[in-house]
């Protein structure tokens, strides 16, 4: 029925008909058959056997090939495909420090301006270049750093993913994109995302997590990284969806930020402490309590996913959140917080080119 979400595993019941393919350091371009092929050898190019040592006993086929290094200040292709499909599935693991200056970007069809340019570390939900245990529909992250994405990402004729490393040292990345070659409908969307910080946020001013997406769509996701900058609960400020030529006030008001993320009352429980959870469409996943030295903030993640009841737009979207406290004689208190926050989309395209993300050091968790 229009309109109406099937369930995520609806689509079982029904054969698929494509074609599965799967790009990893042992199968670069996804081709059939052409897996597990590289040879242990001390002399090979950089990224053609990276496991020599720990196969040489073995050799051809033994987990030769398991992983890339990227380079400093230089950008590695994940995938690069030319054909008509749906990314399904990726999954892969790089060291956390490395969260915030890996740039993961995804280009749809040719197209010049990226659709997704997120630090790798925000995408998965994990800005705070920690890691902790994620179990959704969308995103999952497992022990011991083992990062997934369940996002569909339908292409019609290309699909392009790079992650850039704009740190001055290399890092290493172990990864997986799965992806099914199969017709796309001419009516699906194409998925994006956006990153965004406001460090600190400004004087009565509120975080805009997206702003103005252009064209015909519906809204996915937020993930917030939120670094509380005062003492007290920093968590009643609402979100506000402005929809389809709304201006002054929006169409959709939230009534608090963890009443967004479908908790309450502070997240409290038991009495007095923040409570960790994780669920299929909503969670507070992060709590880093400072350690009474050089970690002196408390920060906060957390996401809220629109599966079941995706916020849909006509012609365009802003969404944004207010970041407000308490203070004495029950009066609320704009903060002035540290809030990064990813924004996840699927829209017709064209798309409008993202702002640019910044340098190392307005990325950098400080």
């Amino acid at each position: 029925m229009e309109g109406i979400f099937e369930s995520p595993m609806a689509h079982l019941m029904h054969l698929q008909g494509g074609k599965t393919r799967s790009i990893s350091p042992e199968n670069k371009d996804g081709s059939k058959g052409k897996g597990g092929m590289a040879t242990p050898d001390t002399d090979a190019p950089r990224n053609t056997a990276n496991a020599t040592h720990a196969s040489r006993d073995l050799g051809q086929g033994w987990k030769v090939s398991p992983s890339e290094v990227i380079p400093a200040n230089s950008v590695l292709t994940l995938a690069n495909i030319e054909d008509q499909g749906v990314i399904q599935h990726i999954w892969l693991r790089c060291p956390s420090e490395d969260y915030r200056t890996l740039i993961l970007r995804f280009y749809w069809d040719n197209e010049e301006n990226p659709s997704v340019e997120v630090p790798l570390g925000d995408f998965f939900c994990m800005g705070w270049c920690k890691r902790d245990n994620l179990s959704s529909f969308a995103v999952c992250v497992n022990p011991s750093g083992g990062m997934n994405c369940y996002w569909q990402m339908p292409f019609r004729g290309a699909c392009k993913i790079t992650i850039e490393n704009i740190n001055d040292s290399d890092s290493i990345i172990y990864y997986q994109v799965t992806y099914s070659l199969t017709e796309v409908a001419d009516n699906a969307p194409y998925f994006h995302a956006y990153w965004n910080r406001s460090n600190p946020l400004e004087e009565r001013k509120n975080h805009i997590i997206v702003d103005k997406i252009k064209g015909i769509g519906h809204y996915v996701g937020t993930y917030l990284a939120w670094g509380s900058n005062s003492s007290g609960w920093w968590g009643e400020g609402e979100i506000k969806f402005f929809m389809d030529h709304d201006r002054e006030y929006p169409t959709i008001c939230g009534t608090g930020t963890e009443d967004y993320i479908g908790g309450a009352w502070n997240f409290e429980f038991p009495q007095g402490e923040y409570c960790r959870f994780s669920t299929p469409y909503s969670g507070l996943h992060q709590i880093i309590k400072p350690d009474g030295l050089y970690a002196s903030q408390q920060r906060f993640g957390m996401y809220r996913w629109h599966i079941t009841d995706p916020i849909c737009f006509e012609e365009d979207l802003h969404v944004e959140i207010q970041a407000l406290g308490w203070r004495s004689g029950g009066r609320y208190l704009p903060l002035h917080d540290d809030i990064a926050s990813v924004a996840y989309w699927y829209q017709l395209e064209p798309h409008d080119r993202m702002q640019k993300i910044p340098g190392k050091d307005e990325l950098e968790v400080n």
